[in-house]
């Protein structure tokens, strides 16, 4: 049978529950172990699809269409395996599918209660990946902190969960903070002992405590949390800030923590793991060879976790080009205001990020215009490809009115439209195009070079399309449509032929990038943006001689 880990959290949100699991589920993964995450949130939202982005960050969509937690980025990112609609589960989807259930009547009429119909729901989808054969560890991460009233089910499950399978299937990583406090000049552990004593109230006793510090932990402190906590001293496990999160496995392993979980499991520990791909791309990361700047022009970039995953993907590929990425986010709502050429005229590329609604529309179109008139290499994403689509038309093709249904339905050239089959649909969670889908890439273009392919699959989450009454015109007028979905002639791909990137996808890449396959369209930019660069300092150089 599959065993379990199931990872908590003390004393405060945001100490990275998410990057531990991802970290040890990369040093057992990397010792030959079939291993999976899954993330169970406690807030009543089905999913994160209809949240705003400075509620929850980003909303990470998986191959099957799952609107998800951000965390489940980061398990994709690290393992490099897709997770799926299954890997996360929130109070709202559970308490969904109890109710459903009551009024179908298939409690018999017994009254239904938290403990057991709730516990029994999410006791059955904890469970449910590691009875599917494909995996021998699954690694659950618990939202919130202990002591929060959302989480109390969830906690009560997995206490079920240990009294059903024992202790040697199933283990609790409880992650917590240890405060250095400046005026005394030293660490306190009390925090944490609450923390401790709070879970162990439910009824759960953790195995490995992981502690977060800014400082190292002496072994004192060590023997003392594990005497005050009920653990092995082997068992307390110090989570150092590091300088990257790819850091962190590395980290972990030299604190042993994989050999202490195999342990306690009762797994064999043979050798180490195999982390060399995961040192190179470390390596790679921290000594570049070159560097470049590129603007990220988006609505949310007051919180960086709202485009997490593009983030990531600059990293994958400035390591991919031996280059250091350096982002600068900028807001859309500014570039209304004028100066564009002061805002983006010393970088080296752009990239226009997703998002919703007509806040901060002009501003991105403004910038569009500036790096296609100036050359500067381009990337549009979802709404970033639709607001180059719309710009093109304003000021190539002389609709001054063109726009997208969505901000401006009363627009006499709408260049983007909704999508026949979401025009009847006023629900708006999980209703949207949502998941992989093909797309088909004409040979001879941009997109074609960086994917060396002519069919590839990727994911999406929109309403919005090129409207095809406009493509004749479009491409006849020098932006063509390189790449389409073979079943319906949506355009996915569009792209300047004669400028030197300029390219907009309806689809996500950043949502396919990882440490180990940095996605072919982030790496076309990055080597765009260096060409660029290297181009701007000689005829610079020149000028100066």
């Amino acid at each position: 049978m599959a065993k379990y880990i199931f990872v908590t959290g003390g004393v405060t949100s945001s100490l990275g529950k998410g990057i531990f699991a991802a970290s040890l589920a990369k040093l057992l993964q990397a010792r030959g172990h079939r291993v999976t995450i899954q993330k169970f949130d406690p807030y009543i939202n089905v999913d994160p699809g209809t949240l705003n982005p400075y509620e929850h960050g980003e909303c990470y969509v998986t191959e099957d269409g799952a609107e998800t937690d951000l965390d489940l980025g980061h398990y994709e990112r690290f393992l490099n395996v897709p997770t799926s609609q299954a890997n996360n589960v929130t109070t709202g989807r559970v308490y969904q599918y109890v109710i459903n259930k009551e009024r179908e009547g298939a409690y018999l009429g017994k009254t239904v209660q938290v403990i057991p119909h709730i516990t029994d729901e999410i006791k059955r989808r904890m469970l449910l990946l590691g009875q599917t054969g494909e995996y021998d560890i699954v690694i659950t991460e618990l939202g919130g902190t202990v002591g929060d009233i959302e989480a109390q089910p969830y906690i009560e499950t997995v206490r079920q969960i240990i009294w059903e399978l024992g202790h040697n299937n199933v283990l609790v990583c409880h992650l917590t903070l240890i405060p250095y406090l400046k005026s005394a000049k030293e660490l306190k552990t009390k925090p944490t002992q609450h923390s401790v004593k709070e879970l162990q109230s439910y009824g759960l006793q953790p195995d490995i405590l992981v502690c977060r510090t800014e400082h190292p932990l002496s072994d004192d402190l060590k023997r003392k949390l594990a005497l005050f906590c009920n653990v092995s001293n082997d068992s307390v496990i110090q989570a150092s800030d590091m300088e990257t999160i790819y850091d962190i496995p590395l980290e972990y392993q030299r604190e042993k923590l994989d050999q202490t979980v195999l342990r306690k499991l009762e797994l064999p520990i043979a050798g180490e793991p195999n982390l060399d791909k995961w040192k190179t791309f470390i390596q790679r990361l921290k000594n570049p060879t070159s560097q470049v700047r590129i603007g990220l022009v988006g609505k949310y970039i007051e919180l960086q976790d709202a485009y997490k995953s593009i983030f990531e993907s600059f990293i994958h590929a400035g390591v991919a080009n031996n280059c250091k990425v350096i982002v600068e986010s900028i807001h859309s709502e500014d570039l209304e205001e004028g100066n564009i050429a002061g805002t983006l005229g010393h970088l080296d590329g752009i990239l226009v990020a997703p998002g919703f609604g007509s806040r901060g529309i002009e501003g991105k179109i403004a910038a569009i215009k500036y790096v296609r008139e100036h050359n500067i290499p381009f990337l549009g994403i979802c709404l970033g490809m639709q607001m180059a689509v719309i710009e093109w038309g304003r000021h190539m093709l002389g609709l001054a009115d063109a726009h997208s249904t969505e901000m401006n339905p009363d627009s006499g050239n709408q260049v983007i439209c909704m999508m026949e089959e979401q025009k009847k649909i006023s629900a708006k969670g999980g209703t949207m195009r949502l998941g992989a889908y093909k797309c088909a890439i004409a040979l001879g273009t941009k997109a074609f070079d960086a994917y060396g392919s002519t069919n590839i699959t990727e994911r999406h989450r929109h309403r919005y399309e090129f409207n095809n009454e406009y493509l004749d015109a479009y491409e006849k007028s020098g932006m063509i449509a390189s790449g389409k979905n073979p079943d319906t002639g949506l355009v996915e791909i569009v792209e300047v032929p004669n400028h030197p990137w300029f390219v907009g996808v309806q689809f996500h890449p950043e949502l396919k990038s990882t440490v180990e396959n940095p996605h072919p369209v982030f790496i076309g930019l990055i080597k765009a943006a260096m060409e660029y660069k290297q181009k701007r300092v000689g005829a610079k150089a020149m000028q100066e001689a």
